[in-house]
């Protein structure tokens, strides 16, 4: 029971959470993007190198005697075109994630930058180089007279 008590609660952590919408939603841009390189991106570029459909391109490890022997087993083949696809669809999901990325640090950035300056509350002492409120005239250490600033006089 207490192992299911334990699971219930990092399960609905809130990190776990968001771990798995991202996983749920990293696989539906998966299958968008799949859908972009196969139906959209290979079928233009096959038709100008000649009407070559990439997900058919392939070497079979076999020769055509033993191809012709073995008939629908002679499976063995390195299917290089849908390596193309896979490398393309790996490329435009990179590409998309650091554009992503770099939007997000630059609104990091951004929101850093519009932080105002906080104004000091302090200085320091000529004398013992301790700090002290800004507004005071007597350092609290070692009890000096201190000249009023411009600012606060």
């Amino acid at each position: 029971m207490k192992i299911v008590k334990e699971f219930k609660e990092f399960a609905m952590r809130g990190n776990v959470i968001d771990l798995a919408v991202g996983v749920i939603i990293g696989g539906a841009f998966g299958k968008i993007v799949t859908s972009l390189v196969n139906d959209i991106i290979m079928p233009p570029i096959g038709r100008l190198i000649g009407g070559i459909d990439f997900k058919d391109l392939k070497i079979s490890l076999y020769t055509k005697a033993q191809e012709a022997e073995l008939g629908a087993d002679a499976t063995a083949t390195i299917n290089y075109g849908k390596f193309i696809n896979v490398l393309i669809d790996f490329i435009i999901v990179a590409f998309c994630i650091f554009m992503l990325v770099k939007v997000i640090n630059v609104l990091r950035r951004k929101g850093e930058k519009e932080e105002a300056p906080k104004e000091p509350t302090e200085k320091e002492c000529p004398y013992c180089l301790s700090q002290v409120p800004i507004k005071a005239t007597r350092c609290k250490h070692c009890t000096s007279q201190l000249e009023e600033t411009a600012q606060h006089g």
